[in-house]
């Protein structure tokens, strides 16, 4: 998802101020038992592009069908919402509902209604499979997935062109099959001039995402079949040396090191025209498209180890709708729920910010309008994708300290398997606390 602020929301966030949305009071709390309190991240990188406008409209029409419970809602910017929303639960002053990127923690302290107490059972059952996985505790879905996406190898079609990879106006694109035909595409690039053939960003904004991506192209990944960390892999080391080696080493990551470029950088430089391949998500592939730049988008290709005739998942990733006990309004949270997830109030926000609905219902096309065309195959992907560990309570402290600490492995002196061994030990310290 697209975790960047702008100036309203944020001093908002700062002063601690709600902001008020169609039908809602100016208090709320915990006492108003007609209002329902929702905290929710800011999707919108603009003041335009600001999720308050479906807010507003969402609640309001709510509202209108069910006069007895008004919503106010309180949004915030990724980077707070996570602690917030933890601040409040701690003071006793937990939301009705909170739209956000974790869940788990808040789970395993059992604060959450389970789907099963606020949902009929046609919507529950409405959710793609593998975000009902990532969303349960156990086989109890706590993690309400609302919007999702999932991660391709996108590649500019002029530049592969320029560089030989690819023939002009070729039908079919580019389809590499193995590490060593992108890294033999980065060499042509890098010799083209193109000044970052492959953008692999592993800076503390979104490295567990970047790694994970890589990782699983080596049939590694986050766990292990029985669901436990396995960080230090031998497929995940043998991943950070071949990236180190064959990528790093030979210049062809660009002019900023791994561990200090971020996502957002990545794709602004794509965006500019100056980076021949970089993992991304649909709402870049709009973008690009809407500045003209021709855009390929294929499934990661696999390790030469691994082998042409595996096909591990690609990376899912998701955003949860959870409901606090605190305040004892099951009922109106569940009315709530049961409206939002209609597929048209669904299709509208996922589609404002070319993200993936949850549901089987809104992701039909074309008799229900469906995703966008071009989101399609980034649907397919999801259908098959392994998301993060969220349901793991540890998952927001060992996200953390993959972020801030992976990209060493592959800076000139690092060392991948003893980075990979330190994430682990800290993981396993996070594991033995949780019990």
């Amino acid at each position: 998802m697209q975790r960047r602020i702008f100036g309203t929301t944020a001093a908002a966030a700062v002063l601690g101020l709600l902001i008020p949305l169609a039908g809602c009071g100016s208090d709320g709390g915990a006492s108003d038992s007609g209002t329902l309190r929702l905290v929710a991240a800011e999707y919108g990188d603009s003041q335009a592009a600001s999720s308050k406008a479906f807010w507003d409209r969402v609640s309001a029409d709510f509202t209108k069908a069910n006069p007895d419970i008004k919503v106010q809602v309180q949004l915030l910017p990724w980077a707070d919402i996570d602690r917030e929303v933890s601040r409040m639960v701690k003071a006793g002053n937990a939301p009705d509902i909170a739209l956000m990127g974790s869940y788990s923690d808040f789970a395993a302290q059992g604060k959450l209604y389970s789907a099963d107490e606020l949902l009929s059972v046609s919507t529950e059952a409405n959710f793609l499979q593998p975000l009902v996985e990532a969303g349960s505790v156990g086989n109890t879905l706590y993690g309400l997935p609302w919007v999702a996406s999932s991660r391709l190898l996108f590649y500019n079609e002029k530049l592969l062109a320029d560089a030989g990879v690819i023939s002009r106006g070729a039908a079919g694109g580019w389809q590499p099959k193995s590490w060593s035909d992108l890294q033999a595409a980065a060499k042509k690039l890098k010799g083209a001039g193109v000044p970052t053939p492959v953008a692999v960003p592993l800076g503390p904004e979104e490295a567990h995402a970047e790694a994970m991506i890589w990782e699983l192209s080596n049939g590694g990944g986050y766990a292990d079949s029985s669901g436990n960390y396995n960080l230090a892999s031998d497929q995940n080391i043998a991943t950070f040396t071949w990236i180190k080696n064959s990528l790093v080493a030979p210049g062809l990551t660009g002019p900023v090191p791994p561990s200090q470029l971020n996502r957002a950088d990545a794709f602004a430089a794509f965006l500019r025209g100056e980076v021949g391949m970089v993992n991304g998500y649909p709402s870049l592939l709009h973008e690009a498209r809407a500045k003209g730049i021709g855009v390929g988008a294929v499934t990661m290709p696999v390790s030469d180890t691994l082998g042409a005739g595996e096909t591990p998942p690609t990376v899912g990733v998701a955003d949860w709708m959870m409901a606090f006990k605190q305040n004892g309004k099951r009922t109106q949270i569940g009315k709530f729920l049961e409206f939002i997830y209609q597929d048209k109030n669904l299709k509208e926000f996922a589609g404002r910010y070319h993200l993936l609905p949850s549901t089987l219902t809104a992701t039909r096309t074309p008799a229900g309008g469906g995703v966008d065309g071009n989101d399609q195959q980034f649907l397919t992907a999801l259908r098959g994708a392994q998301l993060y560990p969220v349901n793991d309570p540890t998952w927001v402290t060992v996200s953390d300290t993959i972020k801030r600490n992976i990209g060493r492995a592959v800076e000139p002196n690092g060392d991948p398997k003893a980075v990979l061994e330190d994430i682990a030990s800290k993981a396993n310290e996070a594991e033995k606390k949780k019990h």
